[in-house]
């Protein structure tokens, strides 16, 4: 039997993918405004040392490690920003390496469905990741929602933003994934009130486990959002950070949106918590309601059972055994007995 290849051999024969596979869009900009033409990477980096003035935004999708490896050479990024932009699943987090600022913002995205009580996903979460030093700006995006191409058409209708530099360019990105999350708990708050409105409707039954879902669902939304709080007040005082002080501004603006998107979900949370306690509470009581109902009929089956049961035992000398109406008396005692307990039940709301 020939002998056949490893995996990790096909691996290492494995063709590299070019970084320009990965690149959604590279462009350089010289006092806010887009230079025309296509350029690579290196090429674009190459344009603007040799003007001595502008910027290059380099937008990547998924690259893998070699794609990352290339670009990080041109534009000098640690290797540790290598390893988290390709695995990604980061918490949001600012840090600074030398010149260079690396931002990670988790994205979210609400999941259309037609009932709260029938879907199994509400929020799909992603990555944005910033590199930005003095003459670049390097964006990578892990999820197919996240996409910046709305974000760098809005800024190169404004080139006097665009002026301030990379700066800018952070900013915007993080302008547009918090208000995605105002958007996101807007769209989810109507799910919870649903939820509430099913838990406090009487005579309605609802399943704990869609409770569980939507907390589970709010829970993923609350770790990509809220650790961003921090970042975006180390962006704000600046605390060391390169951003020109009429960035730092703007930053304000997200700082204050994010913590409403914070409170909101701080809410949700609060109220599924209540829920929750109220569904169970609900099904105790269902439960305890079904009980005494099958209690209360065990007992009326227990008097025709206890008669039979004594009259079935065929002893010569047992009362009443030979008389002729004996068979009627005991039927007679049996419905009696049990129209009175079911009466009894009836009216103590057993049943």
């Amino acid at each position: 039997m020939p002998n056949l290849p490893s995996r990790r051999d096909a691996d290492s024969r494995a063709v590299p993918v070019p970084a320009e596979e990965a690149v959604v869009d590279c462009a350089v900009y010289i006092d806010g405004r887009r230079l025309p033409g296509r350029y690579t990477h290196s090429d674009a980096l190459a344009e603007v040392r040799s003007r001595g003035e502008g910027f290059v935004w380099l937008g990547l999708h998924e690259p893998d490690e070699h794609q990352m490896t290339s670009v990080a050479r041109t534009f000098g990024l640690h290797e540790l920003m290598v390893e988290d932009a390709v695995h990604a699943h980061q918490r949001p987090k600012l840090e600074r390496y030398d010149d260079v600022l690396f931002l990670v913002l988790r994205t979210v995205n609400y999941v259309e469905h037609e009932s709260v009580t029938t879907t199994n996903e509400i929020v799909e979460t992603g990555e944005i990741m910033i590199f930005t030093g003095p003459d670049f700006v390097v964006s990578v995006r892990h999820g197919d929602h996240s996409g910046l191409s709305d974000v760098r058409h809005r800024l190169e209708q404004s080139p006097g933003r665009l002026a301030l530099g990379p700066a800018s360019v952070l900013h915007a990105v993080a302008d547009y994934v918090v208000d995605s999350y105002l958007a996101v708990t807007t769209l989810v708050e109507p799910d919870v009130d649903d939820l509430e409105e099913l838990v406090f409707t009487p005579s309605t039954r609802i399943a704990v486990e869609q409770i569980y879902l939507l907390k589970r669902e709010i829970v993923e939304l609350r770790r990509a959002v809220v650790p961003l709080a921090t970042p975006l007040q180390q962006l704000t005082r600046g605390q060391g950070h390169p951003i020109p002080k009429d960035v730092r501004r703007y930053f304000r603006d997200v700082a204050d949106h994010h913590t409403t998107v914070a409170e909101r979900i701080a809410t949700f949370d609060e109220t599924l918590s209540t829920l929750l306690d109220a569904a169970i509470a609900k099904v105790t009581v269902q439960q305890n309601t079904d009980m005494r109902r099958i209690s209360a009929w065990v007992a009326i089956a227990a008097v025709p059972t206890m008669i039979a049961g004594i009259y079935g035992m065929n002893f010569d000398r047992m009362p009443e055994l030979h008389w002729e109406y004996g068979y009627y008396l005991v039927v007679g005692v049996i419905v009696v007995s049990t129209v009175a307990l079911f009466l009894t039940f009836r009216r103590n709301k057993w049943l």
